[in-house]
Protein backbone atom coordinates (compact mmCIF):
# COMPACT_ATOMS: atom_id res chain seq x y z
CA UNK A 1 0.00 0.00 0.00
CA UNK A 2 1.15 3.53 -0.62
CA UNK A 3 1.79 5.33 2.46
CA UNK A 4 1.71 9.59 2.39
CA UNK A 5 4.06 11.33 4.60
CA UNK A 6 1.54 14.25 5.18
CA UNK A 7 -2.32 14.03 4.53
CA UNK A 8 -2.15 17.53 3.77
CA UNK A 9 -0.57 17.10 0.34
CA UNK A 10 -3.67 14.24 -0.42
CA UNK A 11 -6.29 15.63 -2.39
CA UNK A 12 -9.16 13.52 -3.41
CA UNK A 13 -10.88 11.98 -6.34
CA UNK A 14 -14.56 11.87 -6.27
CA UNK A 15 -16.73 10.61 -8.70
CA UNK A 16 -20.23 12.34 -8.77
CA UNK A 17 -22.91 10.43 -10.07
CA UNK A 18 -25.57 13.52 -10.65
CA UNK A 19 -29.11 13.19 -11.80
CA UNK A 20 -29.95 15.54 -14.78
CA UNK A 21 -33.01 17.25 -13.29
CA UNK A 22 -32.27 18.28 -9.60
CA UNK A 23 -28.99 17.68 -8.65
CA UNK A 24 -27.34 18.32 -11.91
CA UNK A 25 -28.91 21.51 -12.04
CA UNK A 26 -27.93 22.40 -8.78
CA UNK A 27 -24.40 22.05 -9.59
CA UNK A 28 -25.04 24.43 -12.91
CA UNK A 29 -26.26 26.91 -10.51
CA UNK A 30 -22.90 26.62 -7.67
CA UNK A 31 -20.98 27.44 -10.76
CA UNK A 32 -22.85 30.12 -12.25
CA UNK A 33 -23.59 31.86 -8.70
CA UNK A 34 -19.73 31.46 -8.66
CA UNK A 35 -20.30 29.52 -5.04
CA UNK A 36 -16.40 28.54 -3.88
CA UNK A 37 -15.69 24.56 -3.42
CA UNK A 38 -13.19 21.93 -4.15
CA UNK A 39 -12.35 20.97 -7.82
CA UNK A 40 -11.96 17.55 -6.61
CA UNK A 41 -15.59 15.75 -8.37
CA UNK A 42 -15.77 14.82 -11.49
CA UNK A 43 -19.38 14.64 -12.63
CA UNK A 44 -21.22 12.16 -14.79
CA UNK A 45 -24.71 13.19 -15.77
CA UNK A 46 -27.64 10.63 -15.47
CA UNK A 47 -31.26 10.69 -16.17
CA UNK A 48 -32.11 9.64 -12.94
CA UNK A 49 -30.32 8.90 -9.81
CA UNK A 50 -32.25 5.43 -9.98
CA UNK A 51 -30.08 4.41 -13.38
CA UNK A 52 -26.65 4.32 -11.06
CA UNK A 53 -26.02 0.54 -10.79
CA UNK A 54 -24.13 -0.32 -8.37
CA UNK A 55 -21.03 -1.99 -9.99
CA UNK A 56 -20.45 1.61 -11.35
CA UNK A 57 -20.15 2.77 -7.70
CA UNK A 58 -17.39 -0.13 -6.97
CA UNK A 59 -15.68 0.32 -10.31
CA UNK A 60 -15.18 3.87 -9.69
CA UNK A 61 -13.42 2.69 -6.28
CA UNK A 62 -11.64 0.32 -7.41
CA UNK A 63 -10.03 2.13 -10.43
CA UNK A 64 -9.08 4.96 -8.42
CA UNK A 65 -11.68 6.96 -6.97
CA UNK A 66 -11.27 7.94 -3.31
CA UNK A 67 -15.17 8.49 -3.26
CA UNK A 68 -18.21 8.39 -4.64
CA UNK A 69 -20.96 10.77 -4.82
CA UNK A 70 -24.42 10.23 -5.69
CA UNK A 71 -26.77 12.88 -6.05
CA UNK A 72 -30.53 13.41 -6.73
CA UNK A 73 -33.51 15.08 -6.34
CA UNK A 74 -35.49 14.95 -2.91
CA UNK A 75 -37.65 11.94 -2.56
CA UNK A 76 -41.22 12.44 -3.47
CA UNK A 77 -39.94 15.02 -5.76
CA UNK A 78 -38.21 12.60 -8.68
CA UNK A 79 -39.16 13.60 -12.09
CA UNK A 80 -39.76 9.42 -12.38
CA UNK A 81 -41.95 9.21 -9.64
CA UNK A 82 -39.88 7.17 -7.12
CA UNK A 83 -36.65 6.28 -8.98
CA UNK A 84 -35.01 8.17 -5.84
CA UNK A 85 -36.76 5.76 -3.44
CA UNK A 86 -35.16 3.21 -5.71
CA UNK A 87 -31.52 4.59 -5.25
CA UNK A 88 -31.93 4.92 -1.54
CA UNK A 89 -32.48 1.07 -1.50
CA UNK A 90 -29.57 0.15 -3.75
CA UNK A 91 -27.28 2.26 -1.61
CA UNK A 92 -28.46 0.85 1.52
CA UNK A 93 -28.09 -2.40 0.14
CA UNK A 94 -24.30 -1.88 -1.15
CA UNK A 95 -23.37 0.06 1.82
CA UNK A 96 -23.92 -3.27 3.88
CA UNK A 97 -21.03 -5.15 1.25
CA UNK A 98 -18.95 -1.37 1.32
CA UNK A 99 -18.54 -2.43 5.02
CA UNK A 100 -17.00 -5.55 4.83
CA UNK A 101 -14.19 -3.74 3.33
CA UNK A 102 -14.29 -0.58 4.66
CA UNK A 103 -14.98 1.22 1.78
CA UNK A 104 -18.88 1.91 3.16
CA UNK A 105 -17.43 5.95 4.10
CA UNK A 106 -16.37 6.62 1.02
CA UNK A 107 -19.71 6.41 -0.66
CA UNK A 108 -22.51 9.38 -0.09
CA UNK A 109 -26.08 9.30 -1.11
CA UNK A 110 -27.47 12.64 -0.98
CA UNK A 111 -30.69 15.24 -1.81
CA UNK A 112 -29.73 18.04 -3.78
CA UNK A 113 -32.46 20.11 -5.71
CA UNK A 114 -32.09 22.50 -8.97
CA UNK A 115 -32.04 25.49 -6.85
CA UNK A 116 -29.88 24.49 -3.96
CA UNK A 117 -26.45 25.56 -5.88
CA UNK A 118 -25.22 26.63 -1.93
CA UNK A 119 -26.40 23.17 -0.74
CA UNK A 120 -24.19 21.85 -3.43
CA UNK A 121 -21.02 23.32 -2.74
CA UNK A 122 -21.50 22.45 0.88
CA UNK A 123 -21.91 19.03 0.11
CA UNK A 124 -18.77 18.84 -2.36
CA UNK A 125 -16.89 20.86 0.70
CA UNK A 126 -17.66 18.57 3.26
CA UNK A 127 -16.61 15.33 1.48
CA UNK A 128 -14.09 16.85 0.22
CA UNK A 129 -13.23 17.35 3.67
CA UNK A 130 -14.05 13.96 5.32
CA UNK A 131 -12.09 11.80 2.09
CA UNK A 132 -8.96 14.20 3.43
CA UNK A 133 -9.21 12.78 6.65
CA UNK A 134 -9.57 9.17 5.66
CA UNK A 135 -6.54 9.44 3.32
CA UNK A 136 -6.57 7.90 -0.17
CA UNK A 137 -8.38 4.91 -0.83
CA UNK A 138 -6.83 1.91 0.55
CA UNK A 139 -7.93 -0.42 -2.25
CA UNK A 140 -6.42 1.85 -4.89
CA UNK A 141 -2.80 0.56 -4.81
CA UNK A 142 -4.33 -3.03 -5.03
CA UNK A 143 -5.70 -2.43 -8.14
CA UNK A 144 -2.73 0.15 -9.46
CA UNK A 145 -0.06 -1.67 -12.46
Amino acid sequence: MIEMDDKSDFEPKIIGFLCNWCSYAGADLAGVSRFQYPANVRVIRVMCSSRIDPQFVLKALTEGADGVLIAGCHPGDCHYIEGNYRTRRRIAALDKILEKYGLSDRVFLEWVSASEGKRFAEVVTDITNKLKELGPNPHKARWEI
